[in-house]
């Protein structure tokens, strides 16, 4: 395994995490039980994950119950993290949202569930437009503060909502997010727009969700071959959204790839794909089974080459979006002091940052 410091924090994660949204029967998402949890977290840390990562969501708290049974003998090796805002309850209208009320609701009955007296990273679960941001910021200081939750981090914010959030809490010298859990893949780009530039400079550590698409890049699937009854993306359909024009030559290309190193897999490539990407302190993986756990994380022994990484770049680069194209245009290509200070990242970028805005016009 290897491992990297989450965002500004001295805290050190496995490059490759532990998600558990597989965990119960709630869910629909992998139906593990007891044994299944207990095997499945003691294959993860002999493997040398440090870091699993739950949600007092996921199955309404049935995950953090087998989450916490697995972590006894192992709770002071691991970095567990956990998530709230998103409704327990479909008759009591305040259990939801990033209220001082629910968060600090949640965060005891989170402790409760896994059994332990401090949660190593409590995320919000997305962004609550019904309650004032300060609210939100200052529950969460006095969580930490407490000693009930160490860090904390935001999960499916917009770049600017987490930079608002940031500035508020420097302003007011409250503790800051250190990482930010957001949706990332080969298939799913749209971080590059603004996201990626915000973590860097902000030093917040992204932690990557469904790497693989929802299954969907797994390689178990293409064009002639749907989801077989029984897998997971059959039963729970597309989680993410799935663009299948895009989609399925990406994964002939990571098929290609893979096939360039011996016994790699389609889905070992995205992972590894994602490991070479800017600000990410780690890539949260899932698995119904053991075995492709196992499969998962050879990822991080996977180093892509030079010509790998221009094809699956090649293959699943989005448009560049406004105001990005004019932003890098103007930082980059036309400012003589980048190409002066940083040769380098101009020699290397992808077309569509060196070529943003097309032919220009010549009067004749």
């Amino acid at each position: 395994m290897r491992y990297r410091k989450l965002g500004h924090s001295g805290l050190v994660v496995s490059a490759l995490s532990l998600g558990t949204m597989q965990l119960g029967t709630r869910m629909r998402m992998g139906g593990l039980g007891q044994p299944e949890t207990d095997a499945m977290v003691r294959l993860a840390i002999e493997r040398g994950v440090n870091l699993i990562d739950t949600a007092d969501v996921y199955g309404l708290g049935e995950s953090e119950t087998l989450l916490g049974n697995a972590l006894r003998p192992f709770r002071a090796e691991i970095v567990l993290a956990t998530k709230a805002r998103l409704p327990m309850s479909e008759t009591h209208i305040n259990h939801a949202g990033a209220t001082r009320a629910n968060l600090v609701r949640e965060v005891e009955a989170s402790l409760r569930r896994l059994q332990t007296d401090y949660i190593d990273l409590y995320q919000v679960h997305g962004w609550d437009s019904l309650t004032p941001l300060d609210e939100t910021l200052r529950a969460l200081d006095d969580l930490v503060r407490a000693g009930k939750v160490r860090y904390i981090g935001l999960s499916n914010y917009h770049a600017w909502q987490a930079a608002t959030a940031l500035g508020l809490q420097a302003r007011e010298h409250l503790n800051r997010y250190v990482s930010a859990q957001l949706y990332y893949s080969l298939l799913g780009r749209d971080l590059e727009s603004d996201w990626i530039s915000c973590a860097e400079y902000h030093q917040l550590g992204i932690l990557v969700w469904s790497p693989l698409a929802g299954g969907f890049l797994s390689g178990k699937y293409d064009r002639h071959h749907p989801p077989p009854p029984g897998s997971r993306y059959a039963e729970a359909g597309s989680f993410v959204p799935i663009d299948l024009d895009r989609g399925y030559p990406i994964i002939e290309t990571l098929r290609t790839v893979a096939a360039r190193h011996d016994g790699a897999t389609p889905a070992q490539v995205a992972l590894a794909w994602l490991l070479t990407r800017p600000a990410i302190s780690s890539v949260i993986v899932a698995a119904r089974t053991n075995e492709r756990l196992a499969e998962n994380l050879g990822a991080v022994d996977l180093e892509l080459t030079a010509e790998d990484l221009r094809v699956l770049d090649q293959v699943s680069i989005p448009a560049t979006v406004y105001p990005r194209w004019m932003v890098l245009q103007l930082d980059q290509a036309e400012d003589p002091r980048a190409r002066t200070v940083d040769p380098e990242r101009l020699a290397t970028a992808t077309a569509p940052v060196r070529d943003r805005r097309g032919t220009r016009w010549e009067p004749t």
